[in-house]
């Protein structure tokens, strides 16, 4: 991190822990943190009695504050699961945005992130595919970051994946089952059922998108399935 103005803040959280069953990050998970300012949510994070962290928070000018250590388990992610795997505080680095959740995120703080991302993916060996929202993981509980953060931004800087126009394997004929299955193999959990998927998937991929499953779902969740496979077996739906 840079000196003067761009220097990291550290405000310790009490709320925090060893990564369990030896598992080290894999992932990044961002927030937001749905509250009047970041001072209000530094106030709640760094609070032991609502037993809730993350590792960093910037804020919408662009301050960065760490909270947690990288190689500590922030409480930041709760139940929910990725790739088929659940404890994500042990297998990610949490990151708050200071953001009401329906609002466009500043260019300070878009900045800011930019630059984080790139040296946490650098020192967690950590691909784009694995830097995903709250939403994500958690698609039946959570909403954020939410239809207004900028993920092509990310992606177009190779720090997430956004999907490349086209159909998959010829076909974009909307099938339930079958999105389920592709967004599966591209990360999401199968258990929640697909009306939260999508609307997380929306959300991330396709904002401003509603109404039933469409063409363009289809051929976004099969093009990303595609390319940033989970680690399972494939199967041919």
């Amino acid at each position: 991190m840079t000196d003067g103005a761009d220097a990291l803040i550290s405000c310790p959280s009490p709320n925090f822990g060893a990564r369990r069953n030896g598992l080290v990050a894999e992932l990044v998970i961002l927030h937001y943190t749905a509250m009047a300012d970041a001072e209000a949510a530094l106030e709640r994070l760094c609070a032991q009695e609502h037993a809730v962290s993350a590792h960093y928070l910037i804020a919408r000018d662009g301050r960065l504050f760490q909270l947690v250590e990288e190689d500590k388990r922030a409480w930041h992610a709760g139940v929910g699961s990725w790739a088929g795997q659940a404890d994500g505080n042990s297998r990610s680095i949490g990151i708050e945005l200071d953001n009401c959740g329906n609002s466009p995120f500043s260019e300070p703080q878009m900045a800011r992130l930019e630059l984080l991302l790139f040296d946490i993916l650098d020192r967690w060996n950590i691909p784009p595919e694995g830097v995903i929202g709250h939403q994500d993981f958690a698609p039946r509980r959570k909403a954020d970051p939410g239809p207004r953060f900028d993920w092509r931004r990310l992606a177009l800087g190779g720090l997430s994946v956004w999907p490349e126009s086209g159909s998959e394997d010829g076909t974009s004929v909307p099938d339930e089952a079958r999105f389920l299955a592709k967004a599966v193999r591209f990360g999401y959990p199968g258990d929640v059922g697909v009306g939260p998927v999508l609307a997380a998937f929306r959300a991330r991929f396709r904002p401003g998108v509603s109404g039933p499953l469409a063409a363009g779902d289809m051929a976004a969740i099969g093009n990303l399935a595609r390319r940033f496979p989970v680690d399972r077996p494939q199967d041919n739906t």
